[in-house]
């Protein structure tokens, strides 16, 4: 792979403008290679070869004298490079300004302009790495405040007697903690040898692995003491760790004043914030690194090109002025990394290195073959039970029998449902396919644990093993419903889609680590947490995977509808009477109204924590969509001309809401000031035209509802529920194009830890919102 393809691939997407734009000085290095070209192809051939020779001759050279320790810089300059900074080196931003010594004739205009692009590109990543240092700095300070605060409430906890800081002393205290009155002032404790994130020595105890252990003695007359902790920090700590569960939510609502004493549960959720904080921290710093290593092999690549196309000697000088940069000799990242892991390792994983760099720096997934060999397997499986169910229908000439309707009516929604899930999962596994192929960080954005992730394969092998479930499953029933050997056995045969169910459900909620159980856990979390909003704090999977139950509605009814079938229909016959219940057609238009419930729910528990006016349209917004299901499915229950109107009214009022939505806000498309004509300024695909049509698309697949309100139900050539299917499949797919170009965004976990706007300047908070 050539450098610039490498270059471009280990870029961190939100970093992306502030690196070097390496593509561009190529194109500049090109056109002076042309002008070369141009000049050498213009001379006769006697001296073509004579320069020719020179230049070989003087590029073969020209590293061995790179490498010479007795050049005299002065006299062997190709540039002079004027570094302009103030006396505040570590927070002053830097500025590059090159001069060309003896410019050629000709290309002189282009060699200037290329080491002007040279030096804003270079001062660019250089000022861009020296802010986010600072920033890294500041981050730092603030773990320190709050991992003192930690090391505080730990000890009052454990040992709620050391809470009394004006005890002169107490005896066989069985813990070791003393955070310093300095705590405020940003430094950590027991850090390496008592050492904080900035290099101060403090006199604080070594807490190793999170436990306690004794103090040197103090020898004070003779007796032997120890130093009691001082919880003097606690005092401008607030632990906002409520509202997380709906018990802890309703009695954050019913209680009028907070508890005085700290509890061990509080101590735990804590302790997983700050660890979760310190590995995202960790893993910043390491981006950081990489960040600052990848321009300067840029800028030597570049260079290097430069010589060899000019036969000049420039790189050598030019990287001398970088060595000395602050890319050269900044080591605060080396130092913060060092530090971070120290800490990590002895505070949460109990001294034990090994398993503290298992979180610090986890092994990525391994691509497995046999994943791919069992997806194969399972592909070519499906095709053949495809091929095998059409030639069973055609050969006995089903779609004209008698039985055509009610095998319809019956038993094609009970196996529709797989299909929805199985072209939905197909869907995400091409998200995610792209979200990986434009570097789209979704383990991060969806709160993955790194190395169990599902990726696309793994997707879409889920997706194939269930089709193949679901095909046999058909073709079984529709084998033993035509042959009179089988026919005799009804109660079998209609009993296939239930086993199918249920088996796929046992699955889901199998407590073992079998078929990726954490990723099928975390759905689940994700279904319960929807199912009890607006009780639980609202992150991002949580409101993401609400989004996809909306595009699932009739999924969801093909589920009430095998409770009816099987519970209150002659399913040996083949009849049931769900449309005649009243409780059937409630639940049957409730089913689809808790998606959208669930999101408005959550857009108004994001509107009272946020304070943000956004929340509150975003809620109205299902609330509209809400009405015009309702409308939608009475009409198309009962019929009439006015539900007809208002069907319609309703659909347009909340089609047009969510398109405007769609593109504006959650794609942040049609944006006039954008450097991009009409799109946002960040893309995930350079190609703009993508952008439009997937616009277009949108658009027409958000008016699939126009199908109902004009009674267009079914084609000449395909039956009702068919039709229906085919409408909910064309849902899916306007849901599948909506999560790739939706503008997924999370903040760094660092920003879990923040001052409290209540309390003083002092006071810390401890809060578990880590997404927008």
């Amino acid at each position: 792979m050539k450098f610039g393809k490498e270059f471009a691939s280990q870029m961190v997407p939100e970093w992306q403008e502030a690196y070097m734009d390496y593509n561009h000085l190529k194109k500049l290095l090109k056109e002076i290679l042309g002008i070369i070209d141009r000049k050498a192809s213009a001379l006769p051939s006697q001296e073509k070869a004579n320069l020719n020779r020179r230049l070989t001759l003087y590029r073969a050279f020209s590293g061995l004298n790179r490498r010479s320790s007795s050049v005299v810089v002065d006299e062997e300059a190709e540039i002079l490079i004027n570094a302009e900074r103030s006396s505040d080196f570590a927070s002053a931003l830097e500025q590059y300004q090159s001069t060309l010594i003896n410019p050629s004739e000709e290309g002189a205009d282009e060699e200037l302009a290329f080491f002007k692009s040279l030096d804003h590109e270079f001062q660019k990543a250089l000022n861009f790495y020296k802010t986010k240092v600072e920033d890294a700095k500041e981050e730092a300070d603030g773990l320190s405040r709050q991992m003192d605060a930690i090391i505080a409430l730990r000890v009052a906890v454990d040992c709620p007697l050391g809470g009394d800081s004006s005890t002169s002393g107490m005896e066989t205290i069985d813990i070791l903690s003393s955070v310093s009155s300095s705590t405020n002032k940003g430094r950590l404790a027991s850090i390496g040898e008592n050492e904080g994130f900035n290099g101060s020595k403090k006199d604080a105890s070594i807490l190793e692995g999170g436990r306690h252990r004794k103090p040197p003695r103090q020898s004070n007359g003779g007796g032997t003491k120890y130093k009691p902790p001082s919880l003097d920090v606690l005092d401008h700590v607030k632990i906002n760790c409520d509202s997380q569960t709906p018990l802890e939510t309703l009695k954050h609502v019913l209680m009028t004043s907070e508890p005085e004493a700290f509890s061990k549960v509080e101590l735990k959720k804590a302790e997983e914030i700050m660890k979760q904080a310190f590995i995202e921290f960790h893993k910043e710093l390491r981006l950081l690194k990489n960040f600052s290593f990848l321009n300067q092999l840029a800028l030597s690549k570049i260079l290097k090109k430069y010589d060899k196309i000019t036969s000049r000697n420039a790189s050598k000088f030019y990287l001398q002025i970088s060595d000395r940069s602050y890319h050269g000799i900044c080591e605060e990242v080396n130092k913060l990394l060092a530090k971070v892991e120290t800490v990590f390792v002895k505070h949460f994983s109990n001294g034990n290195r090994r398993e503290g760099m298992k979180f610090l720096r986890p092994s990525r997934k391994i691509e497995r073959h046999r994943i791919t060999f069992f997806l194969g397997l399972f592909t070519g499986c499906t095709i053949a039970l495809v091929a095998a169910v059409v030639i069973a229908v055609h050969a006995r000439d089903i779609l004209n029998s008698e039985g055509r309707n009610q095998y319809m009516d019956n038993i094609y929604p009970l196996y529709s449902l797989f299909l929805y899930v199985v072209l939905h999962m197909i869907m995400l596994s091409g998200d995610i396919f792209f979200w990986r192929r434009f570097r789209v960080n979704y383990a991060f954005i969806f709160n993955m644990k790194t190395g169990t992730e599902l990726g696309y394969r793994e997707l879409l092998l889920v997706a194939s093993g269930l089709s193949v479930l679901a095909l046999a499953a058909t073709l079984s029933n529709l084998d033993m419903d035509m042959n009179p050997d089988t026919r005799s056995f009804a109660a079998i045969t209609e009993l296939v889609p239930l086993v199918l169910l249920i088996m796929v459900f046992l699955i889901t909620f199998c407590p073992f680590d079998v078929v990726y159980r954490p990723s099928r856990f975390l759905i689940l979390n994700c279904g319960w947490r929807c199912l009890c909003a607006p009780l639980y704090k609202v992150t991002l999977p949580d409101f993401f995977f609400a989004d996809q139950l909306t595009s699932q509605v009739q999924a969801m009814r093909s589920l009430v509808y095998y409770a009816c079938y099987y519970g209150w229909g002659d399913y040996k016959m083949r009849t049931h009477k769900c449309l005649d219940s009243d409780v059937y057609e409630v639940v049957y238009i409730a089913i689809a109204i808790i998606p959208y419930w669930s999101r408005f729910l959550q857009s108004f528990r994001r509107y009272y924590e946020e304070k943000d006016s956004m929340q509150a349209i975003n809620g109205l917004k299902y609330m509209s969509t809400i009405v015009a299901l309702v409308m939608r499915t009475s009409y198309d229950m009962y019929k009439g001309w006015n539900l007809k109107v208002l069907a319609a009214l309703t659909s347009t009022i909340a089609t047009v809401y969510n398109t405007y939505w769609d593109l504006v806000i959650d794609w942040g498309l049609l944006r006039r000031d954008s450097k991009n004509a009409w799109l946002r300024d960040k893309l995930v695909i350079p190609q703009h035209r993508v952008y439009f049509v997937a616009m277009v698309v949108n658009v027409i697949l958000r008016f699939v509802w126009m199908q109902v309100v004009l009674d267009i139900n079914e084609a000449p050539f395909v039956h009702k529920k068919a039709f229906v299917s085919l409408v909910a499949s064309l849902e899916i797919v306007r849901r599948g194009i909506w999560n790739f170009f939706r503008d997924l965004q999370k903040t760094a976990v660092p920003d879990l830890i923040i001052p409290a706007e209540r309390g003083g300047e002092n006071q810390t908070t401890l809060h578990d919102d880590a997404y927008n």
